[in-house]
């Protein structure tokens, strides 16, 4: 069985989080991604460690299986004829360099749609192509902070704490899936009119959409979302609660399920006061309802209380830190971690990515590549060149 995307190669030109995690999705599906890198140095990622795996850091490996590996200084006129080269030979690039990087080494979308005009060209950027910040750069944490997402997220104001950032670079993780997504979309299109096209996606304006009911809450009840701790704006009870031994997080989603859930906590009146009945009126009495709930699970261990709340169909998880996630009964049922040997040798080891298709499924076939492990691959199959022109690049330091 092949994977979904293994007529499709695609042409990396990206580093550090976005893009890369844009193509590992792509190459999980099936697609050849070539991984364009500065010779000598490579993804900034490589040396964002420690820890290290060999001489690469986890860091450069958690986003960068599936891919092949080739070395090309794009400032110098071979660099950029080896890139054109390759761009007739793919159906996707993909790069995230700043505004106007591309377009000055004649790399541009105007001047490789014209090489090939069923490319798809994808863009990622801090701010978009457009607009009175397009040239400014910009990484992750700066994002959450300037698109909102730092304003909803730690512990309330009245609380010590302040903005936080999530613990992982999600604003750049949903930029690649957004990126992905609309390369597919863009893929799709071809087929139907034969045509490739320019993409523009931002980082601001990724993290801005993906706030979701948060957005539309403000535009809608024109307060500002604020900061919350683990509660829910529109969701009561829908946090994290203390245990005698731990903590848990409890997730009731419904009147039913709020019935349930004081079923389970043998607490009776507090399902049968009015002030409680509904969502609506719960999101009311937030604080005394909390106050209630909190005593009395502060009355058992965290293991009693998920026991009772999971006979009731009420959804609440322990509040479980990464090694526990990655070596748990669920994570080997599921078979989550995997390993794969890179060309250094190295066992490898990966998060499987969690789609699984019927008859079509997700492709393990490469480690993360080690620099320029592939150009003399790429550079002789793809584009025909000899051993002895790839030496002469090579000394000339092209690649």
């Amino acid at each position: 069985m092949s994977a979904p995307l293994n007529n499709i190669r695609i042409l990396d030109m990206s580093r550090i989080l976005a893009g890369p995690w844009a193509t590992q999705l792509l190459g999980d599906y099936g697609a050849d991604v070539i991984k364009i890198e500065k010779p000598g140095s490579g993804d900034d990622t490589r040396k964002w460690g420690p820890p290290w795996l060999g001489t690469e850091s986890a860091y450069f490996l958690s986003t960068n299986r599936n891919k092949r590996s080739v070395t090309v200084n794009i400032s110098v006129a071979a660099g950029q004829e080896i890139i054109k080269g390759l761009i007739r030979e793919c159906d996707v690039l993909l790069e995230n360099y700043k505004v106007g990087t591309m377009a000055r080494f004649g790399l541009g979308p105007d001047e490789l749609l014209a090489l090939n005009p069923q490319l798809i060209y994808c863009s990622i950027s801090a701010f978009g192509q457009s607009g009175s910040h397009a040239e400014e750069p910009g990484y992750d944490a700066m994002i959450q902070a300037s698109a909102g997402l730092m304003s909803i997220t730690g512990p309330p104001a009245h609380e010590s704490g302040g903005p936080q950032k999530v613990g992982v670079a999600i604003a750049d993780i949903m930029t690649g899936m957004y990126a992905s997504t609309a390369i597919l979309a863009a893929l799709n299109a071809r087929a139907q009119n034969g045509q490739g096209q320019h993409i523009d996606v931002p980082l601001y304006d990724s993290q801005v959409a993906w706030l979701a009911n948060q957005n539309l809450n403000f535009l809608i009840g024109g307060e500002t979302p604020v900061r919350m701790g683990t509660a829910h704006p529109n969701l009561v009870p829908y946090q994290a609660f203390a245990t005698s031994d731990g903590d848990l997080m409890l997730t009731v989603g419904n009147d039913r399920q709020f019935a349930s859930c004081c079923e389970a906590l043998d607490m009776q009146p507090v399902a049968d006061d009015a002030r409680f009945a509904s969502m609506s009126s719960r999101i009311d009495n937030r604080d005394e309802l909390i106050a209630q709930l909190q005593s009395r699970l502060l009355q058992g261990t965290t293991t009693h209380w998920l026991e009772k709340l999971r006979a009731g169909g009420v959804p609440a998880g322990p509040v479980n830190d990464i090694k526990e996630v990655l070596t748990n009964d669920h994570s080997i049922e599921r078979n989550l971690v995997r390993r794969i040997q890179n060309g250094a040798e190295d066992s490898v080891p990966y998060v499987a990515n969690p789609v699984e298709f019927a008859s079509t499924p997700v492709a393990y076939e490469k480690a993360p590549p080690l620099l320029g492990e592939h150009t003399n691959e790429v550079l002789r199959d793809c584009l025909g060149y000899s051993d002895a022109e790839i030496e002469t690049l090579r000394q000339s330091e092209v690649i």
